[in-house]
Formats: C-alpha cells, sequence, structure tokens
C-alpha cells in the first residue's frame, strides 16, 4: 500500500509538472508578437520574392536582439502562396485567423495583392506591401512602401522624352499581362497622349507569366523603332525578364539604339543575366545599391553578414540589395514605431500611429508615411545598367516626392480623395 501510495504522488507530481509546462510554453507563445510573412518562395514570382522573405527575418533579429516590440519578441510565420494568387487570400485567411498574427508583410504582384485585398479588409488586418504599383487602390488596412506611378513611372518617361534621355518619339509598352502593367500602360498611355505622342507612335504588347520566348517581340521592336527614335518601357515581372535581357543582347539591341526602361528590374533579377550586352539600359526605382551614403553602406553590411551567417543561396557569395529590400526594411521599422507610438498591436491603433512616421531609409533620405494616404514620400532615381549588373544613377528628383495613388491622367480621379475611405 505504502508502495502504490509513492507511485501515484510521483504521478501526480509528473502530472503537475507537465501541466506546469505546457502553461509556461503557452505563456512563453503569448509573450511574443507575431508576425506574417506571405511571399512567393516558388513558383515564377520566386526569383523576385524569395530575397524579401528574408529581408523581413533579418529586420525582426534586428528588432530582437535590441529587446523586441514593446518587450516582447517578435515571432515570423513564414508561408508560402507559391505565385498563386488565389493561394495568397487563403493563406492570408490563415495568418489572420489561425496565427494571429499582428500584421503582414508581403506580396509582390498586384494580382497577389487584389487577392489578398478583401481578406484583410473583411477581418481587418494589416498588410504592408513593398512594391511600386499601378496606384489607382487605397485601402484603410494596407500601407504601400512601393512607388505609385508619379513616383516612378512618370519621371522615367520624362527623362527618356529629354534631351538627356534620348529624346525617345515612339514608345513601346511591354508587360507582363495583368493589372500592374495594363493600369500603369493606361496611365501612361493618357500621359504621353498630353504630350502630344500619337497612338500610331505607341505599341502595346503583353506576355503570360513564366513567358521565355522573346524572339518576335524584340524583332518587332526592332521594326517599330525603325519609324524613329524608340524606347521601350517594361513592366515584364518575374523570371521572364531573364530571356527578355538574353534576347535584347541576341539581337543587338544596344540602348543607344533603343533604351529599355525597367520598373520591375533591379539588382536580383540580373543576377542570372549576362549584362554587358545590356550596359546604357535603365531602371527606375527609388533606391540602388549603388548608391552611396553612410546609411546604405550600413544597410549592405547588416544584408551581407546577415546572408552570410544563414547561409542564403546567391546571396552568401555574392550579396545584393535592391528597392523592394529597402521598402520591405522601411515598412517593418515604420510598423515598430507606430506599436511602440501606439503602445498596442491593436491594428486600428497602429494605423493612426503610423500617420506621419519617419525612418532614415538606405536610399539616404528621411521617408516619411503621409499622414493620410498610407503612401510613403520617396525620391525617384533612374540607373543604367553596368557591366558588372549594378546600376549608375543618371538621374533624380531634388527631395521626396509625395505618392499621388490616383493618377490624375485617369478620368474622374480628381474628385477621388486622398485618404482612404471609412468602411
Amino acid at each position: 500500500m505504502h508502495r502504490r501510495g509513492q507511485l501515484k504522488t510521483i504521478a501526480l507530481a509528473a502530472a503537475l509538472a507537465c501541466g506546469a509546462l505546457t502553461f509556461s510554453i503557452q505563456a512563453v507563445a503569448a509573450d511574443t508578437i507575431k508576425v506574417g510573412v506571405l511571399h512567393s518562395l516558388s513558383g515564377t514570382m520566386a526569383i523576385s520574392e524569395t530575397v524579401l522573405k528574408d529581408t523581413v527575418l533579418m529586420a525582426i533579429d534586428e528588432i530582437n536582439a535590441k529587446g523586441g516590440v514593446l518587450g516582447k519578441k517578435l515571432e515570423p510565420v513564414v508561408v508560402d502562396p507559391a505565385s498563386n494568387w488565389p493561394l495568397f487570400a487563403e493563406k492570408t485567411k490563415q495568418l489572420l485567423t489561425q496565427d494571429k498574427v499582428a500584421v503582414i508583410f508581403g506580396c509582390w504582384t498586384s494580382v497577389s495583392r487584389k487577392s489578398v485585398l478583401p481578406v484583410v479588409e473583411e477581418l481587418n488586418g494589416l498588410l504592408f506591401y513593398p512594391v511600386q504599383y499601378e496606384g489607382e487602390e487605397l485601402s484603410k488596412n494596407v500601407f504601400y512602401t512601393g512607388a505609385a506611378p508619379n513616383q516612378q513611372a512618370i519621371p522615367a518617361v520624362d527623362y527618356l522624352m529629354s534631351a538627356d534621355g534620348g529624346g525617345a518619339k515612339r514608345w513601346v509598352l511591354l508587360g507582363t499581362d495583368y493589372v500592374y502593367p495594363r493600369t500603369t500602360n493606361k496611365i501612361l498611355r493618357a500621359y504621353l497622349k498630353s504630350k502630344g505622342v500619337k497612338d500610331s507612335d505607341i505599341d502595346e504588347k503583353y506576355t503570360p507569366f513564366g513567358h521565355s520566348d522573346y524572339q518576335t517581340i524584340v524583332a518587332d521592336i526592332k521594326k517599330f523603332s525603325a519609324g524613329g527614335k524608340t524606347a521601350v518601357v517594361s513592366t515584364i515581372n518575374g523570371d521572364s525578364n531573364v530571356p527578355f535581357y538574353k534576347e535584347l543582347g541576341n539581337a543587338g539591341l544596344k540602348a543607344k539604339d533603343v533604351p529599355v526602361v525597367a520598373f520591375s528590374v533591379g539588382e536580383e533579377e540580373l543576377r542570372g543575366v549576362d549584362t554587358k550586352p545590356l550596359v546604357g539600359h535603365l531602371a527606375a526605382w527609388n533606391y540602388f545599391m549603388s548608391i552611396k551614403n553612410p546609411d546604405n553602406t550600413a544597410f549592405i553590411k547588416k544584408w551581407s553578414d546577415y546572408a552570410k551567417a544563414k547561409g542564403i543561396a546567391g546571396h552568401k557569395d555574392k550579396p545584393l540589395t535592391n528597392d523592394p529590400m529597402e521598402a520591405t526594411y522601411i515598412g517593418i521599422n515604420m510598423w515598430k514605431q507606430a506599436v511602440e507610438k501606439a503602445k498596442s498591436t491593436d491594428v486600428d491603433k497602429v494605423i493612426a500611429a503610423m500617420a506621419g512616421q519617419t525612418f532614415k531609409a538606405p536610399s539616404g533620405i528621411v521617408s516619411k508615411m503621409d499622414e493620410k494616404n498610407h503612401h510613403l514620400h520617396k525620391s525617384v532615381f533612374i540607373g543604367e545598367v553596368k557591366a558588372d549588373g549594378q546600376f549608375n544613377v543618371v538621374w533624380k528628383t531634388p527631395g521626396p516626392v509625395k505618392a499621388k495613388p490616383w493618377s490624375p491622367f485617369i478620368e474622374g480621379n480628381d474628385k477621388k480623395p486622398d485618404e482612404p475611405v471609412k468602411k
């Protein structure tokens, strides 16, 4: 009997210890702030998006090393929507309802963002979107840390029309077939028309995601350019950029003859391309790795050290930074500041605290979140491709430019408010 009593006591103690352990694990879990990371790690967009996942993780490590947010560590919840647009919506729902994340950093293409938008609005989630886009959207639940068209597309076309940019008279608008290129080109067509460019001097072309055969298209561009000084505006997205640029090289279409300005090609996309034949072609962004200033030097070093420590494919040997990485980094740091200002991760309180947040950006400016329209004030840079796959900045705005989410070149936009409509 005595032995049986001892066994019962031991069993009870074990059960209590086990319960205490479960409780302590739950307490620890509740003591973190969960952060959703929603980027394609497979499929056609992985070439661009994987590195943004790693940028979020780097920033989280950095924030946690300094004590976290509100005394809690950030806990990343990484999902792979796999370049599958409906899956972006499913994964968003999972992050908000099951994982209970306080915020989501994610998306690249506008079609993925449009897929996510109704979910974050319905569930009152919070999305930070880090890539240039077509505008024509304003949501209470989204902060847009990439460029609106007046912070990228319009300045790029202005530059190409100028004497310094080659004085282009004819235009090829070439993009992947989805909402961002089509809407951007609608804006650019209206803008070019306002500058006296005839419809016959604009050639608009689209290819599907993952398209790889650009021989006919590049031959058409060459033929079209015989009619006068021509420039190509490229809104090709994802891994299709590699065969497009290879074909430009094969066809001997040099920048001095027909300059191409890209809105979705940065240092990362040029990694797999022989850039020697592409020297002088252009990209328009709000940041380049080649920008010289102490903040950028520190950002590049942080990334290089992190990539090496984590063994990140490609980057551990050849670390590269780019514009959407910078926009991601600004976004997570501004969110942290807003949470600390609000003393809460409550979405509505954080949204209110985001207005007017500032952050010293690697581009060298103090980037500000507009007090009303959920977009960053950003400087614009135009860079020429160099033989080493980096960019030489040939033009920039004198300072930060306020975003215009509703383009004045689309009819009726002048009546739309410069802040999200409360629903």
